[in-house]
């Protein structure tokens, strides 16, 4: 059956979108603020020294396991980008239409990886397997995620290589769906291809919701917006799914591999090989989604998109939540630096 037409304004239902006149070189965008950032409350504070320093909003969404929801901190209802936690759900549009790959890679295709060794060895190996190379994967190129291997492709006097950047994964998985299909190669990005309806129907089919919105994501391939609501949705019904079917091979690969999903360092990564059954994707902009064994979903925006609350908010969550974990010490490790040594730390509030 062929896909309704994706809404092609990045602004949220019920906000227009920015026209010419709609910023100068002296203002900011007329834009509302959606609520899901404006009113956000204060779920985490910078503590230096026994003084408030800062504080982050955000908004938080925890749904039952038949998708009802369950939690609301700030908004349930209003759209925002997930960035890359959408990529779990972008996977499995992949696997349902005929991607085939080691689980391995297939966590791989759910990543932002940290551009290790052994990432970018999947990535060739993903590509070869579909009879193309690293020349034509089309994200943007970057550097190594991660700081050690950062450090160590510049030492080698690398630029920045497509390859590298934390979305090769994907892009490779992309690109092996359209050769399993027969689906034009020069074109995966674009709105209209196959492989992006597949993506946005996948999506909206977990999240319980349409699409609300759609812009081009860091890498250049879409992004699509939806509830937290609707996100928190998605993942639990992947975490929760029934063996043997599309959805558990996406969750079950996660879970084997996070190393692949995420990388040595990571804070996603330690979160699943600490938390039985879950899966979890962290995405730029301050979006974090976990899926819990039991079916719940958390979602979680940072209304100011800075990173180092995300993690605290999602520790004191789980707290909440009564969710046994080993990697609670990982997630809620924040610490703020005096003349580099721990003066303070961030902290969640009101949760």
């Amino acid at each position: 059956m062929p896909s309704a037409p994706l809404p092609q304004s990045a602004a949220p239902s019920g906000h227009p979108a920015a026209g010419p006149a709609a910023t100068s070189a002296h203002a900011g965008p007329t834009l509302p603020t959606p609520a899901v950032l404006g009113e956000a409350p204060v779920l985490a504070q910078a503590v230096r020294g026994g003084f408030v320093e800062s504080v982050h909003r955000g908004s938080v969404v925890v749904t039952a396991p038949d998708g009802s929801v369950e939690l609301v901190l700030g908004d349930a209802t209003d759209p925002v980008f997930p960035r890359s936690s959408n990529k779990p759900i972008q996977a499995l549009a992949m696997v349902r239409a005929g991607l085939d790959v080691a689980p391995h890679h297939l966590a791989l295709v759910c990543a932002s990886h940290s551009g290790e060794p052994f990432h970018l060895e999947a990535v060739v190996e993903i590509l070869a397997g579909a009879g193309l190379a690293v020349g034509d994967l089309q994200n943007t190129p970057d550097f190594p995620y991660d700081e050690v291997a950062r450090l160590a492709w510049v030492r080698d006097g690398r630029d920045k290589e497509s390859i590298a950047q934390n979305c090769s994964g994907k892009h490779a998985g992309m690109l092996a769906t359209c050769v399993a299909n027969g689906w034009d190669l020069a074109t995966y990005r674009e709105l209209d291809h196959p492989l992006q309806q597949a993506c946005a129907d996948t999506l909206a089919e977990l999240a319980g919701e349409p699409v609300a919105a759609t812009a081009v994501d860091g890498c250049g391939a879409p992004v699509m917006a939806v509830s937290l609501a609707g996100l928190a949705r998605a993942f639990g019904r992947l975490a929760s799914a029934d063996s043997g079917t599309d959805e558990a091979r996406v969750a079950d690969a996660i879970r084997a591999h996070p190393e692949f999903l995420g990388g040595t360092r990571r804070d996603v990564t330690a979160f699943i090989r600490g938390t039985s059954g879950a899966i979890a994707k962290d995405g730029a902009e301050a979006v974090y989604a976990v899926g819990l064994a039991d079916g719940r979903g958390i979602a979680l925006k940072v209304a100011d998109g800075g990173q180092r609350a995300r993690t605290v908010i999602l520790a004191a969550v789980l707290r909440r939540l009564g969710v046994e974990t080993g990697a609670l010490g990982a997630l809620e490790d924040a610490p703020i630096l005096g003349h580099g040594q721990p003066v303070g730390s961030v902290v969640a509030v009101g949760i």
